[in-house]
């Protein structure tokens, strides 16, 4: 059975590594965000696809959920002491990846062929593809002013409240080769538990993927990020909030009118009405193990 996941964020990585333990090795491809990436010392950093391969490699730091196991921080310590740019967490070995990516991307070498790369050398099975080889950086827009992402949710501690989520780049952005394949080949098409605006709003943001999940043969799933109406980590439920209305399954849906054949939500979250098919199990994925069985529950929902 194939799958194409668009996630991103530290939910969707988790997610991400439920499927593939749940599917034979080749059978999933990943379409993950760069909306969040950002330029920090001269190194281009694509936060939830490096999220993505350090889960998937079994590299990833457990208890911080982002980053690598066995950081130090040294290189940051020293930028700081010259001057440098501090306020953006890179770790001495998470800084050797970018060193790399960055120089492969000097070379001219696209960032889904970097990404397939650093795969291939992390021997991970599945298939990691960015949405887009394109400028695509997401900003959010708040009382005290616009801001790109990383500026404003590690800047700025996403204590702002937002009025509103653009896309930069994104009506010009093409799908970067092999994502348009991965949906059109697949046989289930399935929204991580993400953030909506921040981490699969940006991968929508490029017509031809929308355009594609819009006139889709096969059934569309979504996993909602929210536990009893609150967000597992992050600003979702503030943001739902503000924007949406709420926090409900219905709220949620309402972000991915017309993709949509089911939502797959917490036990918390019923009773619930929506205007796709709801079901729901328990999606707290604090282990491995939780996050198979909720990626198997997720792939019977789209088997029909």
């Amino acid at each position: 059975m194939k799958v194409a996941l668009l996630s991103g964020g530290g939910g969707g990585a988790r997610f991400a590594r439920g499927l593939a333990d749940a599917l034979p090795p080749g059978d999933l491809t990943v379409v993950g965000n760069v909306g969040d990436d950002v330029e920090i010392l001269g190194l281009h950093v694509s936060p939830d696809l490096d999220g993505l391969l350090y889960t998937l490699a079994g590299l990833i730091d457990e208890e911080r959920g982002w980053g690598r196991a066995g950081e130090t921080w040294n290189a940051l310590r020293s930028a700081g002491a010259w001057r440098g740019e501090e306020w953006f967490r890179l770790g001495d070995l998470d800084i050797g990846l970018h060193l790399v990516r960055r120089e492969m991307l000097d070379a001219d070498v696209p960032l889904s062929r970097v990404t397939a790369r650093l795969a291939e050398r992390a021997s991970v099975s599945t298939r990691i593809v960015p949405a887009t080889d394109d400028l695509l950086r997401t900003h959010v827009h708040t009382p005290a002013g616009s801001f790109p992402f990383q500026e404003w949710f590690v800047g700025r501690g996403h204590a702002d409240d937002v009025d509103d989520v653009s896309y930069e780049g994104g009506a010009e952005a093409r799908p970067a080769p092999g994502v348009l394949d991965a949906l059109a080949e697949a046989d289930a098409i399935v929204l991580a538990p993400s953030n909506p605006y921040l981490s699969i709003g940006p991968i929508l943001a490029v017509r031809e993927i929308r355009e594609t999940l819009e006139t889709r043969r096969v059934r569309c799933v979504a996993v909602s990020p929210l536990v009893g109406g609150k967000a597992v980590s992050g600003p979702a439920d503030r943001m739902l909030s503000r924007m949406a209305g709420g926090t409900t399954p219905g709220h949620l849906v309402g972000c991915y009118v017309g993709l949509l054949d089911a939502l797959v939500i917490d036990e918390a979250d019923t009773p619930a009405e929506a205007q796709v098919e709801l079901v729901a199990t328990k999606t707290l994925m604090h282990d491995r193990e939780s996050a198979r069985q909720l990626a198997e529950r997720a792939l019977e929902v789209a088997c029909g």
